[in-house]
């Protein structure tokens, strides 16, 4: 492997019910590649995570998936990841995503991506790390999530700046030149 900045990816194992998802997942996986990045992702060859994997990997990424045992049956192995983790479970797959990544990427999901999305949120909040994390609002996907936040920092329960430290962006292009901006540029730039 490649010493480009590797982003973990979370996303959904569907495909979801509009076909723009997929679209997305699949245009971000393709800048992903193009724009000298490698992934790391869940590791499943169904939904948004297969399409994302496959478009990297086509695109010039060295894909690496964390796979807990249990889920090998759910979601099988991704054939485009030129390496495949297997955990004991999800918390050690999240802490080895965590540990190996050098930014994150949220692409439309259900439970587990908000569940992965929250575990970064929080360590960054806690500063446990200072990697960037976007949220691609793919059909405003995460608009209702965003006014929950504003509601919980109205109500005095975030602090550390929580809301800045991710930035949701409407397409994958502006994903990528966010995740350029931190993770590419030149040293003492």
């Amino acid at each position: 492997m490649d010493k480009r900045p590797t982003i973990c990816v979370f996303c959904g194992s569907s495909p979801g019910n509009d076909p723009a998802y997929a679209r997305e997942a699949e245009r971000f996986g393709a800048l992903l590649g193009q724009g000298g990045f490698n992934l790391l992702f869940g590791g499943g060859y169904v939904g948004l995570m297969g399409i994302v994997a496959h478009a990297a990997r086509e695109n010039g990424a060295y894909v690496t998936g964390i796979l807990p045992e249990f889920l090998r049956h759910l979601e099988p192995p991704s054939h485009d990841a030129q390496r495949i983790v297997i955990t004991a479970d999800m918390h050690e797959r999240k802490r080895l995503m965590l540990t190996h990544a050098d930014g994150f990427a949220i692409l439309s999901g259900g439970l587990g991506t908000l569940d992965e999305f929250f575990e970064v949120l929080t360590s960054a909040q806690l500063k446990v790390f200072d990697k960037p994390i976007v949220a691609v609002d793919t059909l405003g996907i995460f608009a209702p999530l965003e006014a929950l936040l504003d509601h919980l920092d109205a109500a005095g329960f975030l602090y550390n700046g929580a809301k800045s430290l991710y930035r949701r962006v409407a397409v994958p292009e502006q994903a990528i030149a966010a995740l350029s901006e931190r993770l590419l540029r030149a040293p003492g730039t």
